[in-house]
């Protein structure tokens, strides 16, 4: 039976007192952090300009680039001010989440071009909301980085015994997640989402948290669902921005919940917020893993789209990617 926001809301603060008592261990680690603490969540709504800008490499065979286009949404209005590529480029979407991509055929002659991307966005702070995908079974599906099996399924119901409430299911396994994985990017490995190296190694940053817990989620029948993006910093107007910033979320009582994850394990004394709200201070670029788009990479479906990814002579290159922002009306 589907809840009003208010009851879902009343639940959720229930469940984040609850959730006060944070093991020993968790604060321990976390204590090596440096916490962002209030001052690095803004509610309510935040208005930036977001420069998206890469410089390409020298261009020395056949090569392609593949650039994520932000789209307006319930919780974000983007205006494109200015797309800059020197270079004829082509708009497309990928199959499954209708993400909007760039994609532009590179020659010899575009060596070192820059393409910037200008936005300004008007960005909400997001909470619960009612879901109207009717495709919720999409989100059960596996991924390549992301699949669904025994080790899974034993691990989610053993951190959700007791609980039938989707809602409470999904708080034990943000807990579970919390409480077993560190964030750490030492060593190799990480950044890639992978939920296997995740459950394994207990280590990553915030793709392989939220690939992890997805997993977990749809294991046991939960839909759940990957967006990534950027966080604008709160305690500055302007400057750049050091890298990308994903989050997940999860199907209950007929609506989508948000969960920052590994956000809470760095600013323990935010993990009831990050549990069922997403800042204001937040840019979202493209949402879904494996995603397929035509032109396809001769890699194959794109594992997730933040940064750019450029092909050339069949190998996969990092261009030089930088993201700047400049708050408005302060």
């Amino acid at each position: 039976m589907e809840q009003s926001a208010g009851e879902l809301g009343n639940r959720m603060m229930n469940l984040a007192i609850r959730f006060a008592v944070v093991p020993a261990l968790f604060l321990a680690g976390a204590l090596t952090v440096n916490a962002v603490g209030e001052a690095g969540i803004i509610k309510g709504a935040d208005e930036f300009e977001f420069v998206y800008r890469v410089k390409l490499p020298e261009i020395v065979g056949p090569a392609r680039v593949w650039l994520p286009l932000a789209k307006t949404d319930a919780f974000q209005n983007v205006t494109v001010e200015e797309l800059n590529a020197p270079i004829k480029w082509d708009k497309v979407q990928d199959r499954d989440y209708g993400n909007d991509i760039c994609v532009l055929s590179l020659e010899p002659k575009d060596s070192g071009k820059t393409i910037e991307v200008r936005y300004r966005v008007v960005r909400k702070e997001k909470a619960a909301y009612r879901a109207d995908d009717t495709k919720a079974a999409r989100y059960l599906r596996p991924e390549k980085l992301v699949p669904v099996n025994e080790k899974f399924k034993t691990l989610a119901e053993k951190a959700v015994a007791g609980k039938t409430d989707d809602l409470d299911r999904g708080k034990a396994l943000y807990e579970h997640v919390i409480s077993r994985m560190r964030y750490d990017k030492s060593g190799t490995g990480w950044g890639r989402g992978d939920a296997m190296y995740a459950c394994d190694v207990r280590t990553g940053n915030c793709s392989d948290f939220h690939a992890y817990f997805i997993a977990l989620a749809r294991s046991i029948n939960i839909p759940a669902r990957f967006a990534i993006g950027a966080t604008i910093p709160a305690d500055k107007n302007e400057g750049k921005i050091e890298g990308y910033h994903c989050r997940a979320e999860f199907l209950a009582d007929g609506q989508w919940v948000p969960v920052d994850i590994s956000e809470a394990w760095k600013n323990p004394k935010l993990a009831d917020y990050y549990f069922g709200h997403n800042p204001a201070n937040r840019f979202e670029l493209t949402k879904g893993r494996d995603l397929v788009v035509d032109p396809e990479p001769e890699s194959g479906p794109i594992n997730f789209l933040v940064y750019p990814l450029l092909e050339m002579n069949g190998e996969v290159l990092k261009p030089e990617t930088t993201f700047e922002f400049r708050r408005i009306g302060t």
